[in-house]
């Protein structure tokens, strides 16, 4: 695993003004297909970085991209949020650049997918009409104009947890909204998960947890299993 510095192109395109990323590259030779990850809202971290790893681990060159490389969580934390909201800002520059980069590395075969988890699910599905090829949606946020972003959308996977208070018939409605527009997709809720079932340990501050567990958020591994296989399938079929 390397840190990437994608600063000088995100200034010069109008997005953050620091950005840095950290990829990780397939065993063996390439080029490889590309995946743009994209974090929850507490950050990058080693469930992150392990996420990451497990996809080099099945053949992709992966960019875990920091969205709070200009300042930290506290710092960027809502002017993220905010972009995502308002589907404009430095954050859907930041993707961009990092889609970008990955395209045209001379490791990468050109194609490109996109992979989110709650805050970062909400940017995946966002960008997924952005030139990307296809994209994993994680109990992320949908949009208000969900039938317009479905409608310019690639390929989407999306898991989703039924116990997940903040996302109440989330699966049900993109799948209705991406069949609709006639767009490739896997939408599936899983009754026994909630909020961040893919992590593979709990993460956010510690006074925070046991909360968090009352709510239903984080690992529920067997949900995850079934999810990583079906993410693992359906970026097989449009990425390679």
């Amino acid at each position: 695993m390397e840190t990437i510095e994608l600063t000088e192109t995100a200034r010069r395109r109008g997005g953050s003004a620091r950005l840095h990323a950290h990829l990780v590259r397939p065993s063996g030779e390439g080029p490889w297909p590309g995946v743009v990850m994209l974090h929850e809202a507490f950050g990058v971290n080693d469930v992150f970085l392990r996420q990451a790893e497990r996809l080099a681990e099945s053949g992709y060159l992966a960019i875990a991209l920091d969205l709070f490389s200009d300042g930290g969580a506290r710092r960027c934390l809502v002017r993220t949020f905010r972009a995502m909201l308002s589907g404009e800002g430095a954050s859907f520059v930041d993707i961009d650049v990092a889609r970008s980069w990955l395209a045209e590395s001379s490791e990468c075969t050109g194609k490109v997918g996109v992979i989110g988890f709650c805050m970062g699910g909400g940017f995946a599905l966002l960008t997924a009409g952005s030139g990307f090829d296809a994209a994993s949606v994680n109990y992320g946020q949908l949009p208000k104009e969900l039938d317009a972003v479905a409608a310019d959308a690639c390929p989407v996977v999306g898991s989703f947890g039924k116990r997940d208070v903040t996302l109440p018939n989330a699966a049900v409605k993109l799948d209705k909204a991406l069949t609709a527009a006639g767009v490739p997709n896997d939408v599936k809720e899983y009754p026994q998960a909630g909020h961040s079932f893919l992590n593979d340990a709990e993460i956010g501050p510690r006074p925070l947890r046991p909360l968090m567990r009352v709510a239903g958020v984080g690992p529920e591994p067997d949900s995850a299993t079934d999810a990583w296989r079906r993410i693992d399938d359906f970026f097989a079929a449009h990425l390679r």
